[in-house]
């Protein structure tokens, strides 16, 4: 009879098996977490709408995934809805209350990975109507904005009533190089370019400020959709300018 020495290996083996899958579930979480960091980073943000200012395109409360590479490497087109950095004085002072404790910490924490919705302090959202060089002048005879003497029919444009031309105030600029005109689609209810044409920059946004390009509705998901940056509206606008893309202090599109 062959004698069996009992080494203890048998007894250990349950407790190895759970540290094993302890472990792997630690490191598929760690690689998750490091995924959403770098597509946070590099390709898509999500944000979510504090204000009736894109109504009816976009309502308040819901969420966005916005494209990072526009304008890293996509140039902005006539029509994008972008989400930019507040070019300066745009938006009134954030509250001084933050969230603390755990939740705050979570909360920060799930932002920072791109798990969670930047909130709205410091970033705007509004449609692209005048790129580089455009002139866009308000309104003619029928109430359309003029876009390089080109009338545009906004079929995103949420007015008051009915007859109302696209802006309520009249105006007539030209976009500086490496600047953008950008407005609402609730259009009397949007603090845009127009509302800023007497403050410094002259409600011109610079380009290097844009975060990016808004894609989609991503919540709540009855909402789900694409967003249109509606090309059929800028057929026959010629552009003036260069491309809307980044400028470098180099001045190499980046």
């Amino acid at each position: 009879m062959t004698n069996e020495v009992d080494t203890g290996e048998a007894r250990r083996a349950p407790g190895r098996g759970v540290l094993l899958f302890v472990r792997d579930i630690v490191v598929i979480f760690l690689v998750a977490l490091l995924i959403s960091f770098l597509v946070k980073t590099f390709l898509i943000r999500p944000f979510w709408i504090p204000s009736e200012s894109m109504n009816d395109t976009l309502q308040v409360d819901d969420r966005i995934i916005v494209s990072l590479l526009t304008p890293a490497l996509i140039p902005i087109e006539h029509g994008d809805v972008v989400v930019f950095e507040d070019p300066g004085g745009w938006l009134p002072e954030p509250p001084q209350e933050e969230e603390t404790g755990l939740a705050g910490a979570v909360d920060g924490f799930l932002t920072f990975v791109g798990l969670a919705p930047e909130d709205e302090h410091g970033y705007l959202i509004k449609r692209v109507i005048g790129l580089p060089g455009d002139r866009v002048e308000c309104c003619n005879d029928f109430g359309q904005l003029l876009v390089n003497g080109q009338a545009i029919d906004e079929p995103y444009l949420r007015l008051d009533a009915e007859g109302q031309p696209a802006s309520s105030m009249s105006f007539d600029v030209t976009v500086p190089e490496g600047h953008l005109w950008v407005m609402g689609d609730n259009r009397n209810h949007s603090g845009d370019s127009r509302a800023h044409m007497d403050a410094p920059g002259g409600g011109f946004v610079p380009i290097q400020t844009v975060v990016g390009r808004a894609l989609v509705v991503s919540w709540p998901l009855e909402r789900w959709a694409w967003l249109d940056r509606h090309e059929e509206t800028f057929v026959g606008v010629e552009p003036q300018g260069s491309a809307a893309w980044p400028v470098l202090p180099s001045g190499v599109p980046g």
